[in-house]
């Protein structure tokens, strides 16, 4: 699964997602690919889960870019543990995605077949998407 493999600091404040994505919202790699269209902190298991539903329903062939890293620790208390002590310990991360921003792209597949394999990916995902291609969203 992804991870950094170094941070400046070892927790982080959860904060809000706000407004847009500023980059990364257009095609750049392949020739489809799966749009946020709300906001959602997507870990890093979920990342994974999606990618291997891609890559199996396109059987190796083609080529996938992930687009979005899990930069971001969330920290949580054990259960039943009373109030106060401190913050809890990491227990994984967290990539916060705007709407608007690429999560994934696809090239070398035809069009049914990348469509499917997107369909399949974003059922993996804790949030709305659609699927773009370089003509335009499906």
């Amino acid at each position: 699964m992804l991870s950094p493999k170094r941070t400046k600091y070892r927790k982080a404040h959860k904060g809000r997602i706000h407004g847009l994505a500023k980059g990364g919202s257009q095609l750049n790699f392949g020739a489809f690919g799966l749009k946020a269209t709300r906001p959602a902190r997507i870990t890093a298991r979920q990342i994974e889960a999606a990618r291997r539903a891609i890559t199996r329903h396109l059987r190796r062939a083609g080529r996938v870019w992930i687009r979005i890293f899990p930069d971001t620790p969330v920290s949580s208390k054990p259960a039943e543990v009373r109030m106060g002590k401190g913050k809890g310990t990491p227990e994984f991360w967290v990539a916060k995605v705007k709407p608007g921003r690429i999560m994934f792209e696809i090239d070398g597949v035809a069009r049914s077949s990348a469509e499917e394999a997107l369909n399949l990916a974003s059922a993996k995902l804790p949030m709305d998407t659609k699927i773009v291609g370089r003509l335009g969203e499906f």
